[in-house]
C-alpha cells in the first residue's frame, strides 16, 4: 500500500512526512502544513533558469552563494519550499538545506505555479524575511522585483522585453528579461 494513503489528512503535513515522499520528478512543496505538488517544469522555464543563474553566479559576491532547485529551504516545520534559484549567505547552508530565508528567491512562472508563486510563496517568503523576491515570466518576458521594507514587500522594480533591470540587492546585477530565452 502506498504510504501516501496512510498520511493523517486532517493534520497539517511536516517536513517528515515530505521527507518519507518518493522522488516521482515532481516538486514538493509545504506551504503552511498543505502540500504543493506541481509537474516538472517545461522547456522555456529551465532555459530561462539557466540562463539566470549564469548571470548571478558571474556577479555574485564572494561570501554568498547561487543555488537552482530542487534546494530545500526551510522556513517551519511545516514550511520547506524550493525556489527556482535563491541566493543565500554561503555560511547560512547546510548540506541538505538553507534552515532560514534566503536573501533573494526567485520564481520562474510556468502555467501550473503561476497563481502559487505570485501569492502563496510570495506571502511566505515575506514572512520569513527574505530580503528580495522576484517573478520571471518567460512567456511575456518580464521580471517583477520586491524588495521587504518595513516587513512588507514593496515592488521595486518590474522589467519586461529589451528593458534593464539593474538590481542592488543582494548584490549589484543587471538583467534583461529578453536576453534569458532562446
Amino acid at each position: 500500500m502506498d504510504s501516501m494513503t496512510t498520511l493523517p489528512r486532517a493534520l497539517p503535513f511536516t517536513r517528515a512526512d515530505l521527507d518519507a515522499m518518493p522522488d516521482d520528478g515532481r516538486r514538493h512543496e509545504l506551504i503552511d502544513g498543505v502540500l504543493v505538488v506541481t509537474p516538472a517544469p517545461g522547456y522555456a522555464h529551465q532555459i530561462t533558469a539557466a540562463r539566470l543563474h549564469l548571470i548571478l553566479a558571474a556577479s555574485c559576491l564572494p561570501d554568498l552563494r547561487v543555488l537552482f532547485a530542487p534546494f530545500d529551504v526551510v522556513l517551519a516545520e511545516d514550511t520547506v519550499m524550493e525556489p527556482d534559484l535563491l541566493v543565500a549567505r554561503r555560511t547560512s547552508f547546510t548540506s541538505k538545506d538553507l534552515p532560514t530565508a534566503p536573501l533573494l528567491a526567485i520564481e520562474i512562472l510556468s502555467p501550473s505555479t503561476r497563481r502559487i508563486d505570485l501569492t502563496l510563496k510570495g506571502a511566505r517568503f515575506e514572512a520569513a524575511g527574505c530580503s528580495s523576491y522576484w517573478v520571471v515570466d518567460p512567456l511575456e518576458p518580464s521580471l517583477t522585483a520586491w524588495e521587504l521594507r518595513d516587513g512588507s514587500y514593496v515592488e521595486v522594480a518590474r522589467a519586461s522585453g529589451d528593458e534593464a533591470f539593474d538590481a542592488t540587492l543582494p548584490f549589484p546585477v543587471r538583467i534583461v528579461p529578453s536576453e534569458l530565452l532562446d
